[in-house]
């Protein structure tokens, strides 16, 4: 009797095992962060909220940048969608959400409105269109020059500049004190002029010019400003020597940590880098000088949130939502500040605990600008920044003219445009 009730308990205890493991969910997480120290933290909530949520398995797979825009867009036209993914905001996320298979938040939000307050306000509206919120931020970022306060006070500079004009006339003297070059970007990375140009065109070009333009159907790019713009961003890249069009970003960040660069354009997200190297130098940082003749507002920061969004076709809605607000729970936002260095979008999370000063002032600085002006390739249809950024690769490299380039945007925006009104 008692090895027939051992084998009918056994047969429970399987079949019990079988029903658990039939009612374990998968949810499928997608990111761009393939690397440290990003792709450790990312590891680490997984696996956190796995072990809080033994019925639900994540399936997480990630790639970098560029691949990963390509690949998001594939997945979104092709009805695979992820049911959490990571999004750059504005156009960027705008064209995922004309797909119509992103989830709207908004009934979310308004039954928990305890996670909803816990985002900064003004960093939730790059994911709202037409009244409709379809990502929440994690982080926030801007674009500034940061220098190395010993070179640049060794060629005798001792006031930022607060025209471009004056930035010109700065790298100028850095140069002639045996400095050279005083600024460099890596422009075999496109994204990375299109952070300069971005920024310049919205100091430059009067802002109704720019909302038409960048609309799809709508863009001509004819204006004049457009070659003033690109022949000073030319300007600049005169500065940055003969090696920059095959140099990458992190390969010219490299040699501002190394102490060898005077100069350099960066997020506040790549603050982190210089804390890791323990730079031996001292650092400071300014916004995007004005242009004199400029119609743009000179007060704003270029950068833009990023966010998660998720699947309205998830098979598991319920579970993708948990692992949603795990994501960006308080807790994990500071985990993130403290294991990343990098600002976040959500109220609290970066403290004098978890952030070191200059990360602190970067939030502020956030905070503080009149605006925020979005990264160029995530303003524009992709077709319009190819043109642009490729264009400005190839007369780095005298393979093209600024006019010739022009004439490339201006037929990327009619194909856009055409698209736009079928």
């Amino acid at each position: 009797m008692r090895k027939k009730f051992s084998a009918f308990l056994f047969v429970l205890l399987v079949a019990a095992s079988l029903v658990g493991a039939q009612q374990k969910v998968t949810i499928k997480f997608f990111h761009r962060w393939p690397m440290e120290p990003r792709f450790s933290f990312f590891n680490q909530v997984v696996a956190e909220f796995e072990k809080q949520n033994p019925d639900i398995k994540i399936e997480m797979d990630s790639v970098v940048n560029d691949a990963y825009k390509e690949k998001i867009r594939v997945l979104v036209s092709s009805n695979n969608v992820p049911d959490v993914f990571i999004s750059w905001s504005d156009t960027f996320a705008y064209n995922l959400v004309k797909s119509g298979r992103v989830k709207v938040l908004n009934d979310m939000l308004a039954k928990d409105k305890a996670f909803a307050d816990s985002f900064i306000a003004s960093q939730v509206k790059p994911f709202t269109f037409d009244g409709k919120t379809y990502g929440m931020p994690l982080t926030i970022d801007g674009k500034v020059f940061v220098y190395n306060k010993d070179l640049v006070s060794r060629a005798g500079v001792t006031t930022m500049p607060k025209t471009f004009d004056d930035l010109l006339a700065m790298l100028q003297k850095i140069r002639g004190a045996g400095m050279n070059p005083p600024l460099l970007e890596g422009l075999a990375d496109a994204w990375a002029i299109s952070h300069y140009q971005g920024t310049m065109l919205q100091r430059y070009m009067p802002a109704e010019v720019l909302a038409k333009d960048y609309a799809e159907a709508t863009g001509e790019f004819t204006n004049p400003g457009y070659k003033v713009v690109l022949e000073r961003f030319q300007k600049l890249v005169d500065f940055m020597g003969p090696n920059a069009t095959s140099l990458t970003h992190t390969e010219a960040r490299n040699l501002f940590l190394a102490g060898r660069l005077p100069v350099i354009y960066l997020q506040l997200a790549e603050f982190a880098f210089i804390k890791a190297a323990n730079v031996k130098f001292e650092w400071d940082y300014f916004n995007f000088p004005a242009f004199a003749d400029g119609r743009g507002d000179p007060g704003t920061l270029t950068g833009a949130p990023e966010g998660f969004m998720m699947s309205n076709t998830s098979k598991n809605p319920e579970a993708a939502e948990k692992f949603y607000k795990f994501l960006l729970s308080r807790e994990n936002a500071a985990k993130f500040v403290k294991d990343v260095g990098a600002p976040v979008a959500i109220k609290g999370a970066v403290n004098a605990t978890n952030a070191y000063p200059a990360l602190i002032e970067a939030v502020n600085l956030i905070n503080s600008v009149t605006g925020s002006t979005p990264w160029f390739d995530n303003a524009v249809n992709i077709k319009v920044a190819d043109a642009f950024m490729r264009g400005s690769q190839a007369v780095a490299t005298k393979d093209k003219t600024i006019d010739q380039v022009l004439r490339d945007v201006q037929n990327a925006a009619k194909i856009v445009a055409s698209e736009a009104k079928k």
